[in-house]
């Protein structure tokens, strides 16, 4: 008897070792790929040999990070995260988490687990449906904004996560916040992801913490199918309209990277990106006479802010009107689906159904009279 319990002891310790998480010390101990993104940049989910949990790693969720990582710990069953781990963990499925972007909602709408958010910031802006229904129900709450967080209310719903977002760096005062009360957090990067595909990839990340890999893989497949299969449509030997965005603030002009989102978009519905000066990974200010003239080369005027009629685009400057975009009705806002705060479904819903981005992109730059009533998110101005 006495050599038995030596016996069990290495036992119980051999088997601890092989549970995975238990044995894992160090993001390093996760080799094994569990989902490794096609499109995206931003993020990877790694897992042990033997293990069930699974390591989310995000990168440069911000713009101008460069040498960003932070680490998610997805637990499952009876695995802690090992002494010493330095990154956040969680317990999956998870219950209830804060979304702090539109996009973190429609993530989990696309899997049909929009439930599992007991929080979002700006609830009035927001389209989803199971979220406004719920918000009547009192089962979603609104936690503010940025640094007016509402953080008695968060201390009091006990999130099992808070998705953030990044503009330019980490928001020390929320980070801050949310750590002396022990709430776990997470970036996510799919704000700075170029490829329209790449930014729906990250419902990966709500699939992840919502035990449906399989599941989010697989709506993601069917999103990735539709818009390749309307990507390969265009006609490459027809002209390509060329494309203005934006309106001045001000009197600047943010003109986008040629490498960005929106105009991976434009290009992929067959048509062209009048400011190609731009290669950063950054829009530019260009001043308003400038952006005049490009607007004048331009065939079809995207994305005009807050604007709904011609009206109150030429009110902003009467020599838009004479821009021929204008005059050739060829103008569209991306605020067909709106809410009445002035929430726009495109930056929501949107960035995880590229696919329906770019059909609207596809029927409003080669129209054939049809675009209005066949567009999602775009509506033409009149």
């Amino acid at each position: 008897m006495r050599l038995f319990y030596p016996f069990l002891a290495g036992l119980t310790a051999l088997l601890a070792v092989a549970c995975g998480s238990s044995g894992a010390r160090t993001p390093d101990d996760f080799t094994v790929e569990l989902y490794t993104p096609r499109y995206a940049a931003g993020f990877d989910i790694r897992g042990t040999e033997h293990g069930t949990s699974s390591l989310v790693t995000v990168r440069n969720p911000w713009q101008g990070a460069t040498q960003v990582a932070q680490h998610l710990l997805v637990l499952r069953g009876e695995d802690e995260a090992p002494a010493g781990f330095d990154g956040t963990a969680v317990h999956a499925p998870v219950s209830r988490v804060v979304c702090m972007s539109s996009s973190h909602v429609a993530m989990f709408d696309a899997l049909g687990e929009a439930d599992r958010i007991a929080g979002v910031s700006g609830i009035d802006y927001l389209s989803s449906a199971d979220i406004q229904a719920r918000r009547t129900a009192g089962t979603v709450r609104d936690v503010g904004y940025d640094t007016n967080l509402d953080f008695e209310l968060l201390a009091a719903m006990r999130p099992d996560l808070v998705l953030l977002y990044g503009i330019a760096g980490e928001n020390t005062i929320v980070t801050g916040k949310l750590r002396e009360l022990g709430i776990p957090y997470i970036y996510v990067g799919d704000y700075v992801e170029e490829s329209p595909l790449g930014k729906a990839e990250w419902l990966m990340l709500a699939a992840e913490l919502c035990d449906r890999r399989d599941a989010g893989a697989d709506t993601l497949r069917q999103i990735a199918t539709r818009y390749e299969a309307l990507r390969t449509q265009v006609d490459t030997t027809a002209a390509r309209p060329r494309v203005m965005l934006n309106t001045p603030y001000r009197d600047t002009w943010f003109m986008p990277s040629s490498r960005s989102y929106m105009i991976r978009l434009i290009e992929d519905a067959g048509g062209e990106y009048v400011y190609t000066q731009n290669d950063s990974s950054s829009s530019v200010a260009v001043d308003a006479e400038e952006a005049y003239l490009l607007a004048n080369d331009a065939d079809v005027w995207l994305n005009v802010g807050a604007c709904n009629t011609l009206g109150e685009l030429t009110a902003q400057n009467p020599r838009f009107a004479a821009v021929p975009a204008v005059r050739n009705r060829r103008v569209w806002n991306n605020n067909r689906r709106q809410t009445p705060a002035g929430g726009s479904d495109f930056w929501e819903s949107g960035v995880v159904r590229p696919d329906r981005v770019l059909a609207d992109l596809i029927a409003l730059l080669h129209d054939d009279g049809t675009a209005d009533s066949r567009c999602c998110y775009y509506k033409r101005l009149e």
